[in-house]
């Protein structure tokens, strides 16, 4: 009968975890999440410029249909969404406004352009113009 209360009295005393437990724990999700964000940040980044490819190719569209009515480019993108000429049938854009490239700045738009008829592409991450910032050519 003493062995049992003394074995009842010892189940007590053991219920919960270690400090050496816990910290075996933080250790190994720290590991974890050492592992994973670094992918999903890559991934966050891409998003952003498949986001401004896929404005780019919009505000072309936009472009294109502008130039088929009025017979010319417009001016600035502006001109897209709210013009004065006899021949506009817009506005060119859904959403009747100018959309800010995925890092918060305004499209660059250029006429007549360096590649083509007219030059569209955002700065990109960096503030200036590279290899990956979306443009139309």
């Amino acid at each position: 009968m003493m062995q049992f209360n003394q074995n009842k009295q010892r189940k007590r005393y053991q219920k919960g975890f270690t400090l050496i437990e816990i910290l075996i724990v933080v250790i190994i999700i720290g590991l974890i999440a050492s592992l994973v964000a670094p992918n999903l940040i890559g991934r966050y980044e891409r998003s952003k410029e498949e986001i401004g490819k896929a404005q780019v190719e919009m505000l072309s569209s936009g472009v294109l249909s502008f130039k088929l009515d009025v017979d010319r480019y417009p001016v600035s993108l502006e001109e897209m969404v709210k013009s004065t000429d006899p021949k506009w049938r817009g506005p060119y854009l859904s959403k009747q406004t100018i959309p800010k490239d995925p890092w918060g700045q305004d499209y660059q738009y250029k006429v007549p352009g360096e590649h083509g008829p007219f030059d569209l592409y955002s700065l990109g991450a960096t503030g200036k113009f590279d290899d990956k910032s979306p443009h139309n050519w």
